[in-house]
C-alpha cells in the first residue's frame, strides 16, 4: 500500500472483477437476505426484478472481499521488492451507497476505487485520511453499485 503523501486526487485503482452465479447468489441470500427473489427463480421472475438477482449487500461484500485480496497482493509484490509499506484501515464507514441496477444470473461486475479527498487526520498525526468513490460496472458498462468512503492511510516515517 502507498503511503498518504504518495496518494493523489484522481488515482484510480481497478480492484478486480467478480461473476455472479445462481449457486452463490442463492447461498448468500439464504444465510444474509432471505428475499424470494434473491431465492427462488419463480418468484423473482414474478417480481419486479424479472429474474433472479443477487442481493446488493451481496454486490458489496464482493467489492470488500476483492478489495482485501488487491491490497494483500500489493504488500506481498512491495515486500518481496524489500519496500516499505504502509498500513491501512480502520476506514471510518460507507456514505452514499447506490444499487443503481440489479446485478443478475451470469453478470460480471468490474469493481473500481477513485480517490477523490486527501487531508491529514486531526486525531491521528500519523495518518491522513483517504476518501475514495468506489464503483462496480457490469458486463454492459452499466453502473450496479456505487458509494463513498473514507480509511485511514499511515503518513510516510519521518526520516532522522
Amino acid at each position: 500500500m502507498k503511503y498518504f503523501e504518495d496518494l493523489e486526487v484522481g488515482d484510480v485503482t481497478a480492484i478486480g472483477r467478480h461473476t455472479f452465479t445462481a449457486d452463490e447468489i442463492k447461498a448468500f441470500a439464504q444465510r444474509f437476505d432471505p428475499q424470494l427473489f434473491h431465492l427462488d427463480e419463480a418468484a423473482a421472475e414474478a417480481s419486479h426484478f424479472g429474474a433472479l438477482c443477487a442481493s446488493g449487500w451481496h454486490t458489496a461484500v464482493i467489492w470488500m472481499r476483492l478489495m482485501i485480496d488487491h491490497r494483500r497482493g500489493l504488500v506481498e509484490a512491495a515486500r518481496a521488492r524489500g519496500e516499505l509499506v504502509a498500513a491501512i484501515g480502520p476506514a471510518l464507514g460507507l456514505r452514499d451507497m447506490k444499487w443503481l441496477k440489479p446485478v443478475y444470473v451470469g453478470d460480471t461486475i468490474e469493481y473500481k476505487a477513485e480517490v477523490t479527498g486527501l487531508r491529514t487526520s486531526g486525531s491521528r498525526p500519523r495518518s491522513g485520511l483517504m476518501t475514495t468513490f468506489s464503483t462496480g460496472v457490469n458486463q454492459n458498462g452499466e453502473p450496479v453499485i456505487s458509494f463513498v468512503s473514507t480509511t485511514f492511510v499511515e503518513r510516510r516515517p519521518e526520516q532522522p
